[in-house]
């Protein structure tokens, strides 16, 4: 390894000073998501975020971008101008890697909109952290055909991780060791790991759920990635080295003025050939072996005379007579100016403040539990003068006791207005907690009073009592005379699974036709047996009937009317289950009863 790397930086002034001009040109950049501060500067000056970066400060390739965009023109608005000339291939990406990162970049922006997570950059990590996937060697499905394995986290060079997954992802038992196209550790894994490709597995070998999971870590902590100093922390998160954030900036500006897309297994590899199992080739590694990230730590000692390129924006003039320090007299080429920075554009007026936040549709929402709300949360930003404010930062804050969560298990996530003023919240996750809570609209940076949504989550329904059997509880014949009433009580139990059914809904309807068929070959009847209601009055159909804890239902007194012969009971649960009782009412010795009427009777007059 510290012949490769030795090579590597030996290469001559030429390299060099390519090397130079592209920090340099970086420096000058004037695009969306630069500064006019120069590379080395913020990175100097970037504050190391807190925990475990997600690598490890695990090596890294140090290869930098050509200094020319191949094949095109400058875009409008591209940081610094450079001619159009035809390149290399190292703006070619893997087709399948390249698919990775823009669905990685289009999931983000449908749950974290605020975040603005630009697919190139996670283009520029891919390529610092394992040169594209190997060079886009993986199976139709994104997996990588080989495992790509970082050194032992063993504290020897690198940081010191002992082993958080049991061997699980990296194959080793004692330390952790990155994983994968995006090369997180295993304890990372564990929290930031995402299914990107919806085959219900995460898997740090598949560039789709890699992807995905290194865009849900760069855009934690509520960032926006259009903010340089977010930019800076997020990339510092994933491996804190102020020359690891200068080489992801290079090629992420690199890969926004061009790129295009190259079979899978055609991408080009860095200098000195693709990484092995343990790191080996062109990678600079991080680390004093306390998982502290010592900036810029080669793997083995770098020869003085030999300073990495990205170490300084001068360019290097070696001290060797011949110019390029191999004895061969040839003299070093005159480097090229490097370009002019441009004057700073034109800056638009400056806008109103946001004095109002203006809530939009319902002031509450409610869900069940497990479900999402279907109302999305709104806001509409306002100046004193009532017009609309685009661009404003506003943040929904989740406030108060409850499991509800935004994507990403988030309590709090930015979204910028559009040019109508509006903010629109993510769908919101009730979670698993019942309860009362409040979502808080905040414009950020202002000191337009909130604008507060309350929000409900309701218990979900009991679910409805269910069974599979309807018995009698005894095989007596049911008989009765005209003009009388059943001597025996129908009573019935109903099952689920060979067990009581309790709470069961049952009817009972006195019925004519086929009571075995389908309820549109049946009707009720309307004579014969027949139950009374609260009024006394004659019904012959019951509803709301429901079994007791046993399974038990004993329907209510069954009496008869002056019509002899076999009639039809039929009971129905509210699953469908039907059980058919057969009463048979014979003649009255005596004179029968009158039915009870179902009208009430004329007053007689005076």
């Amino acid at each position: 390894m510290a012949a490769q790397f030795g090579r590597r930086l030996r290469k001559g002034a030429t390299a060099t000073t390519v090397a130079a001009l592209v920090v340099a040109a970086l420096s000058a950049s004037q695009a969306p998501g630069s500064t006019s501060a120069p590379a080395d500067e913020r990175a100097a000056n970037a504050t190391e975020p807190p925990g475990t970066p997600v690598t490890g400060n695990s090596p890294y390739f140090t290869d930098l971008p050509p200094l020319n965009t191949p094949n095109k023109p400058n875009k409008p608005g591209t940081s610094i101008d450079l001619p159009a000339v035809t390149g290399p291939a190292e703006s070619g990406i893997p087709a399948t890697v390249l698919a990775a990162y823009k669905r990685a970049e289009q999931t983000v922006r449908d749950t974290a909109p605020g975040c603005r997570l630009p697919w190139q950059l996670l283009a520029a990590i891919g390529k610092v952290e394992s040169g594209q996937a190997r060079g886009g060697r993986v199976d139709a499905n994104g997996t990588t055909l080989t495992p790509i394995l970082g050194p032992q986290l063993n504290g020897v060079g690198f940081a010191n991780i002992s082993d958080t997954d049991n061997g699980a992802y990296d194959g080793d038992s004692t330390h952790d060791r990155a994983v994968g196209p995006m090369q997180f550790i295993p304890s990372t894994w564990a929290t930031w790991g995402q299914d990107g490709n919806s085959d219900g597995r995460k898997d740090p070998n598949n560039i789709y759920d890699a992807a995905l999971a290194a865009g849900r870590y760069l855009c934690a902590h509520n960032r926006d990635l259009s903010v340089q100093d977010d930019l800076d922390q997020a990339i510092l998160g994933y491996n804190r080295s102020r020359e690891y954030l200068r080489t992801v900036m290079s090629w992420f500006d690199y890969y926004r003025r061009d790129s295009h897309e190259v079979p899978d297994g055609s991408g080009v590899l860095p200098d000195s050939g693709e990484p092995d199992s343990h790191g080996s080739g062109t990678r600079n590694g991080n680390g004093d072996g306390n998982g502290n990230g010592s900036p810029g730590a080669p793997v083995s000692p770098t020869p003085p005379s030999s300073p990495d390129p990205r170490d300084t924006v001068k360019p290097h003039v070696p001290e060797e007579p011949d110019g390029n320090g191999d004895g061969s007299g040839t003299p070093t080429p005159t480097p090229p100016s490097p370009p002019k920075t441009p004057p700073p554009p034109t800056q638009p007026p400056a806008q109103a403040p946001v004095t109002t936040l203006e809530r939009l549709g319902s002031a509450s929402v409610t869900a069940t539990e497990g479900e999402r709300f279907t109302d999305r949360l709104r806001v509409r930003a306002k100046t004193s003068a009532g017009k609309v404010v685009g661009g404003s930062r506003v943040q929904f804050q989740i406030i108060g006791d409850t499991a509800a969560r935004f994507a990403g298990a988030e309590t709090r996530i930015v979204v910028s207005t559009g040019t109508d003023g509006i903010a629109t919240a993510p769908t919101l996750s009730a979670g698993d907690r019942t309860g009362r809570f409040i979502v808080r609209a905040k414009a950020l940076g202002t000191t337009a009073p909130a604008a507060d949504f309350a929000a409900n989550v309701k218990a979900k329904p009991a679910p409805a009592p269910q069974s599979d059997a309807l018995a009698r509880t005894s095989d007596e014949e049911l008989t009765a005379e005209t003009g009388g009433s059943f001597a025996d009580a129908v009573e019935v139990k109903a099952t689920y699974k060979g067990k009581a059914a309790a709470g069961v809904g049952v009817s009972a309807t006195m019925v004519t036709g086929d009571a075995d068929a389908s309820p549109e070959n049946w009707a009720e009847n309307d004579k014969g047996p027949y139950f009374k209601d609260a009024d006394g009055k004659a019904v012959r159909t019951l509803t709301a009937l429901k079994t007791d804890a046993n399974g038990l239902l004993k329907l209510p007194e069954i009496y008869t009317d002056g019509n002899a012969g076999t009639y039809t009971l039929r009971l129905t649960t509210a699953d469908g289950v039907v059980l058919t009782v057969e009463l048979t009412v014979t003649a009255a010795t005596t004179a029968p009863t009158t039915e009870p009427s179902t009208t009430p009777s004329a007053t007689p007059t005076a």
